[in-house]
């Protein structure tokens, strides 16, 4: 019975070193590949047609777009935002990725608001579904082992670099053209979507043969039973036989055995200092002294954080070792060394970064990250909601002082998702507990960042198309000017 639970956690333990590597090598592939593109189009772009643009102030046109707030009122188009934003929330929290690359056009194409307020509302909606998906995940067990589903531990190594990485998207969303925003967030939704479907399958398919292999030894045991001679009353030997069951818990002893009040009073500090951080460069002069100063600060912010984790994973790590344990100091099953943790610093950041351009949590890098790493999918998903619950918050709280959405509308769609990430969890989760297919999860996030692709795709095609047909300036933008 122990090597039957253990099944599961040992099928989800196993990291692909080499697909691991090919896929940064992809990764790196492609923003080279994106890098040429960009350097053949400056080079061929028209030096008179770029200082006529900048005459026009139309040079960062993607950086100060006419604010469009449409009125709250019910017809179609809230209809279709409402449900459509009911289903990406629903199914973004638990594959663990948020769902801002669906929301982002759903709110400029159908709703009629403009980019930088779309991405604004996107980050409410993340923050709401993440806020009631993390609270499903608190009154619920680890499904292997006498642990929280949440990895405090994975969620302060990545939460820090994951804002840091935010902010270094935003600032490259000004300065980079929309085009090669567009070419950069395809190559890699595309990649991790692919690579994410495929742990999916390998998955599936070693449940298949586990839940094979079980049905033959309940199948055996019963013809055993049945050929012995003696029946007698199991009832009335079971307090004869040692008792292994899992120590059952009620819903408040769950929710309080799963938080870490250590653990989430370090993440608020992380968090506040970034608010305050924000606060006080938003209400900077652009590329003053002081501006430039604040962002500088934020990066020991982020990394002395980092460092401090690291450094009591890899202790941690090398005194299990020494003493023989080979049980994991947290859900990533690998032995954390210098370049591991390097690994992870660059994909948190390369997540913050990815969400900054796209006005996402950054959960599209880390969900399928999580499951790179060993992560079984509900701990990947649920670590991966928390952590975003603390990225979009903070840039809510960032917009709401900037006055970058309208009220109502946020409201509205942060009441929806706070609905859909509740009953998405709820509903995903009986499933996976009827059926024993933890894939599906993996399927859902695959399938989730496969459909930011394509949508991302197809409205930045349309409008890199509609900049061409205009003579629109097509290279990088100035920071400062």
């Amino acid at each position: 019975m122990a090597a039957a639970a253990s099944a599961p956690a040992a099928l989800y333990g196993r990291l692909n070193r080499a697909s691991t590597r090919g896929f940064l090598a992809y990764v790196a592939a492609g923003a080279a590949c994106a890098a040429v593109l960009a350097c053949f189009v400056i080079s061929s772009s028209d030096p008179a047609a770029h200082a006529a643009a900048a005459a026009n102030g139309a040079l960062r046109l993607s950086s100060r777009s006419t604010r469009v707030w449409p009125d709250l009122e019910f017809n179609w188009r809230l209809v279709v935002a409402t449900v459509v934003g009911f289903l990406g929330s629903a199914f973004g929290t638990v594959g663990g990725v948020g769902g801002g690359g669906i929301f982002v056009p759903l709110l400029n194409l159908v709703l009629g608001f403009d980019t930088k307020s779309a991405a604004a509302l996107s980050k409410c909606m993340i923050m709401g579904a993440s806020a009631s998906s993390v609270w499903y995940n608190l009154q619920v067990s680890h499904p292997t082992k006498e642990a929280p589903v949440i990895d405090y531990k994975l969620a302060l190594l990545f939460q820090p670099m994951l804002m840091l990485g935010i902010t270094i998207g935003v600032e490259l969303s000004v300065v980079f053209p929309y085009w090669l925003i567009t070419v950069l967030i395809i190559i890699l939704f595309i990649g991790t979507s692919s690579r994410s479907f495929y742990k999916g399958i390998l998955m599936w398919k070693d449940e298949t043969r586990i839940l094979m292999e079980t049905q033959e030894r309940d199948a055996q045991s019963k013809s055993d039973c049945a050929a012995n001679d003696v029946v007698f009353d199991p009832s009335y030997a079971e307090p004869l036989l040692p008792q292994h069951k899992p120590t059952q818990k009620s819903g408040l002893e769950t929710l309080w055995f799963n938080l870490s009040w250590k653990n989430i009073l370090v993440l608020m500090t992380v968090w506040s200092s970034f608010l305050v951080l924000q606060i006080l460069k938003n209400n900077t002069q652009t590329c003053s002294t002081f501006y430039w100063v604040i962002n500088i600060l934020q990066i020991p912010a982020a990394v002395s954080v980092f460092l401090w984790k690291a450094m009591e994973l890899c202790r941690d790590s090398r005194a299990r070792r020494m003493n023989g344990n080979l049980e994991c100091v947290c859900e990533a099953s690998i032995e954390w060394s210098p370049a591991q943790l390097i690994f992870c610093a660059f994909c948190g950041l390369l997540g913050g970064t990815v969400g900054g351009l796209l006005g996402s949590g950054g959960g599209f890098i880390l969900g399928p990250l999580l499951l790179e790493l060993g992560c079984i999918p509900q701990v990947a998903s649920a670590t991966a909601t928390f952590v975003m619950m603390f990225s979009s918050s903070l840039s809510v709280v960032e917009f709401y002082f900037l006055g970058r959405f309208p009220l109502p509308y946020a409201g509205y769609l942060i009441f929806i998702s706070i609905l859909a990430g509740f009953w998405g969890q709820c509903l995903v989760r009986k499933i996976v507990h009827v059926l024993k297919r933890a894939s599906l999860i993996v399927f859902i996030l695959s399938s989730v960042i496969f459909a930011s692709a394509l949508t991302m795709g197809v409205v930045g095609t349309e409008k890199s198309i509609a900049m061409i047909n205009n003579h629109e300036y097509m290279g990088f933008l100035g920071f400062c000017e």
